[in-house]
């Protein structure tokens, strides 16, 4: 198959997961789901999530308001560049990233925002990786209160997420909560223009990755062009369903299960002829928090295959690989 082709998804490719029981359903129901989630964990580790409880009208602010922030002037966004902030916080220039090797620069630019914590805050003395005071865009009109109101909504989703996540493998639901306390995250705006009708040899909105931390929850708008690599190392689309969210896991859970649960590759190509906006979350977890390979998953005599490590490790180590 040529770079840019793949095949259209089908119910068989991704599953469609209902997740509502986890906020409020009974034991028998959360344990069913369990069992689904697990199955989406063991196949390529990606699935729509849908029952996720963010409200729709907070979801098209935060699209609104990311184009209205990509809509400015090249010289108003590099005003709050990332090169600024040490705590990796602020706009990434078109181009600014190379995801795949040996592929030319990503075709997309972003925002990035975490949890906004200022200098000096006590839980910077414990660890400061990726963890800071955001910059924020001035002359945007709600912008901060939008994406704080969001960013509370998918930290509470990652949070149910990781407790699925846990059913998934028979462990109490409760099981990931140190995990979850004081996570790393981050919230990324990102602004795909059309692909170029002639493009250069292997140029993609987004190169094939895997991504680094916990779990990531991923918010389309109608254009697509997210590709999931297949089994048989095809590209399946993996298009917006509306009202769902595209969750995936990231190495750290692959690591973490001792690969028994799959980081898989993924890319974007924006083929639509229009512009895209995406926003993923990363959900990574406490940065002290250890992680070992998990006794459920060292069945039948296995052996962990990685070493213990925390999540900051974990993390400065994919980072100093990318980078």
């Amino acid at each position: 198959m040529t770079a840019h082709s793949a095949e259209h998804i089908n119910e068989n490719a991704l599953p469609i997961i209902d997740i509502a029981a986890l906020r409020n359903g009974d034991a028998g129901a959360r344990e069913a789901l369990g069992k689904e989630m697990r199955a989406a964990c063991l196949d390529r580790g990606f699935m729509y999530v849908s029952g996720h409880g963010v409200d729709p009208d907070l979801q098209k602010q935060v699209f609104a308001q990311a184009a209205t922030f990509f809509g400015q002037p090249e010289k108003t966004k590099l005003a709050i560049d990332m090169t600024l902030s040490p705590h990796n916080r602020g706009y990434e220039r078109l181009g600014g990233q190379t995801l795949e090797d040996g592929s030319p620069p990503d075709l997309k630019e972003g925002l990035y925002i975490g949890e906004d914590i200022p200098l000096g805050h006590p839980r910077l003395a414990r660890s400061d990786f990726n963890l800071g005071p955001n910059q924020w865009p001035e002359g945007l009109p709600g912008f901060q209160d939008t994406m704080n109101a969001y960013y509370a909504e998918m930290l509470s989703l990652g949070e149910t997420l990781m407790a699925g996540i846990a059913l998934s493998l028979g462990l109490p639901e409760n099981y990931f909560s140190d995990f979850c306390h004081e996570p790393l995250t981050a919230l990324k705006l990102l602004h795909y223009p059309p692909q170029p009708a002639n493009p250069e040899p292997g140029e993609k909105g987004c190169g094939a990755h895997t991504d680094f931390g916990g779990i990531t929850m991923l918010l389309q708008d109608e254009n697509g062009g997210l590709q999931v690599l297949g089994a048989d190392g095809d590209w399946l689309h993996a298009p917006p369903i509306p009202g769902t969210y595209v969750v995936n896991l990231a190495d750290m859970i692959s690591r973490w299960t001792n690969d028994t649960y799959r980081s898989t590759l993924h890319r974007v190509i924006n083929i639509s002829g229009r512009e895209r906006y995406s926003i993923p979350f990363f959900f990574s977890g406490n940065p002290t928090h250890e992680v070992v390979a998990l006794d459920v998953c060292l069945g039948d005599g296995a052996s962990p295959r990685y070493q213990p490590t925390t999540v900051e490790a974990h993390m400065r180590e994919m980072y100093d690989r990318t980078y």
